[in-house]
């Protein structure tokens, strides 16, 4: 026995299959989803962080223009600027401790040239030559305030303290002894002016600064308000930095010594996200000297141009160690439930497969010949007892059944023997039958032309009756001669009666000019059909259209090809019950390989023909016609077609009617002369 197919076998697979093969694939993948959630989570939490941090700053910029607003708006800036301001020891004083009080690094007073009339940094030179839009715009009277890249030259004007501040050393790199030497001299500063009105009607311009070099106030506040207690429950450092263009400017980043990360870069991946397209970034990055869940976000000028990006990041360790615990302690707990339920699950399942063993080799000593063989294993009262209980009574039965159905079988082997004779005679029967059909179909096309034919001999013999008549009278005459005329009449119409009983002829005796081919133009062929079915068009209100447009000539049978276009004439027809259009047509037209011929066109202006149909009109015996036809006529029709080479095809049908193609190859060069 194939142990593969064993029931031992698939229990223990089942037993097996979900614990160690189902199961870890489905932990795995939930592990895998829950890994995926995860590092969305830390992404996401990064990205709020990095949402508070830009809200701190915005708000920041905010309160620097209110408060330079503030001081232009006190009543001691009014009262001192009143006196003079030329006095320039008070109002720096002031200005001073309006700085102080502020928390900004500078307050300058500029009059509407931008000369100095006063500043907090008592060594400022009376001259500033300050580049800021904010003053621009408060000499429009508007207060602004924005961020923006201080030169040396301009920090050494305001204040060299400033300057001096705004230096950053970039540490040593050994990658870039070069790079390395260098160092960041300009300044990013938060830039705030307000206009105020001067004595004697002059315009003048009160401007703040708020220096973000090496501003561990600032780092601190956004560190205190994004990381604050318990915000990184697994113990997590969060850390924040700003960067003048790609540089580390201000952070509360270490480096391996202790000392502050200012001066380091970023790598060249973020500054072209960040500085580059002005994105924010997010994912996981190596900052300083550790991986770090981080996030990047522009820091714009007044102009909308990235000069600087300020960053948030908590350290990745601590989350790594706590997701690798979490994926330890789910494959512990499954390897734990798995070692507890296989044996367990293995000896429930001994109950069942060993009644199933018993029975499967009582079957096989039953093949093998040993009809006495028994399971013997009914003694539970469970369902597999009941089962083999049940077995070994079909077992009893089973000698009992056999001796009957040898009786059966030759009882059967008589009768498949009468009825395999009477297949036989069913089977003569039904070629004669098809040979009738097939005979029938024709004598039903020729009982339908010999009765057109009869009425159209009938009209001719009246019109001759009557002029016999004439002609008896006018021969008692002497002048006799004038019936000339009537009697010219009575000659056509015999040749008339000629033409058709001779094209009845050739189309109902086509056996007797089989073989025979002849040239024929198409046009005139479809024309001298038409008399053969001249009964039908008069019997429906048929009109006929004609649009001969054919040049090549054909060879065939005339008679042959006639039955051809009979039946596809008695078809459109019949579908026009209610009368329409038939129509008529040859076009010369090549088939798909090139061959040129000539396409005889018989169109109708009926419903069309359904696709179910459609796939089966030249099937033999398919007819719609119920007893009027025998489904024989497209078949034939088809066979005479392939006989010379040419095709019966619909060419096209839908609700606007039906055209039935009949092409045929062009005459041979030899056979045109």
């Amino acid at each position: 026995m194939n142990r593969a197919r064993s029931v031992r076998f698939r229990l223990l697979l089942i037993a097996i299959l979900p614990m160690f093969v189902i199961l870890p694939a489905i932990v795995g993948g939930l592990i895998y989803q829950w890994d995926l959630r995860f590092d969305r989570l830390l992404a996401s939490k990064v990205g709020g962080d990095l949402k508070v941090a830009g809200q701190y700053m915005n708000q920041l910029l905010v309160n620097d223009r209110a408060t330079l607003a503030a001081i232009a708006d006190s009543q001691s800036f009014h009262g001192v600027i009143s006196q003079g301001v030329n006095k320039n020891a008070e109002l720096g004083s002031l200005l001073a401790s309006k700085a102080q009080g502020g928390s900004l690094d500078f307050i300058a007073l500029l009059d509407s040239n931008g000369r100095l009339l006063a500043s907090s940094e008592p060594a400022s030179p009376a001259e500033l030559d300050l580049d800021w839009s904010v003053i621009e715009k408060a000499l429009k009277g508007a207060s602004s305030v924005e961020v923006g890249v201080v030169s040396r030259d301009d920090l050494m004007e305001i204040s060299p303290k400033l300057a001096a501040r705004a230096e950053v050393i970039r540490p040593h790199n050994a990658r870039n002894p070069v790079d390395s030497a260098q160092s960041e001299k300009r300044g990013l500063m938060i830039q705030a002016a307000t206009p105020v009105a001067l004595p004697n009607n002059q315009v003048g311009v009160l401007i703040a600064g708020t220096l973000l070099n090496h501003n561990t106030e600032f780092i601190k506040q956004i560190t205190d308000l994004v990381y604050r207690d318990k915000a990184l429950r697994t113990g997590a450092t969060g850390i924040a930095s700003i960067f003048l263009g790609d540089t580390r400017i201000s952070t509360n980043a270490l480096l391996a010594g202790g000392n502050p990360a200012s001066g380091t870069r970023v790598s060249s991946e973020v500054a072209e996200a960040v500085l580059g397209q002005g994105k924010t970034w997010q994912a996981r990055a190596y900052v300083v000297n550790d991986w770090y869940i981080a996030g990047y976000m522009p820091i714009l000028n007044g102009r909308g141009v990235p000069i600087g990006m300020l960053f948030v990041g908590f350290l990745e360790e601590p989350f790594t160690t706590a997701r690798r615990n979490s994926i330890g302690a789910i494959v512990f707990g499954c390897l734990l439930v798995a070692v507890i339920t296989v044996p367990l699950f293995l000896y429930i399942a001994r109950g069942v497969f060993k009644p199933l063993e018993r029975m499967d080799q009582a079957i096989g000593r039953v093949k093998a010949g040993d009809r006495s063989a028994r399971s013997g294993a009914g003694a539970s009262n469970d369902e597999i007892g009941r089962v083999a209980s049940h077995l070994d009574q079909l077992l009893c039965q089973l000698e009992e059944k056999e001796r009957q159905l040898v009786a059966w079988n030759e009882e059967l082997n008589s009768r498949v023997e009468e009825r395999t004779a009477g297949l036989a005679l069913a089977n003569r029967r039904l070629e004669e039958t098809t040979q009738h059909l097939i005979v029938t179909e024709k004598l039903a096309t020729i009982g339908e032309i010999a009765a057109g034919i009869a009425h159209e001999i009938n009209n001719p013999l009246a019109v001759m009756q009557g002029n016999l008549e004439l002609l008896r009278d006018s021969i008692r005459e002497p002048e006799g001669q004038r019936f000339g005329e009537e009697i010219d009449l009575i000659e056509d119409q015999i040749g008339r009666i000629s033409t058709i009983v001779s094209k009845l002829l050739q189309f109902s005796k086509p056996s007797e000019y089989s073989g025979h081919s002849e040239l024929l133009e198409p046009a005139t062929l479809m024309l001298e059909t038409l008399p053969l079915i001249q009964h039908l068009i008069k019997r429906h209100p048929v009109k006929i259209e004609e649009n001969f447009l054919s040049t090549r000539l054909v060879t065939g049978n005339r008679g042959e090809l006639q039955q051809i276009l009979v039946n596809l004439m008695i078809n459109a027809i019949y579908v026009m019950q209610k009368g329409g259009t038939l129509g008529l047509a040859t076009l010369d037209v090549d088939d798909v390989h090139g061959h040129p011929g000539v396409a005889l066109r018989v169109s109708d202006t009926g419903s069309g023909i359904p696709q179910d149909i459609l796939v089966r009109i030249f099937e033999p015996f398919f007819t719609t016609k119920h007893r009027q036809g025998t489904g024989l006529g497209l078949s034939i029709s088809q066979m005479l077609a392939n006989r010379y080479g040419g095709s019966l095809s619909v060419e096209r049908t839908g609700l606007t009617g039906t055209v039935i193609e009949l092409w045929m190859p062009e005459a041979a060069d030899d056979e045109l002369h």
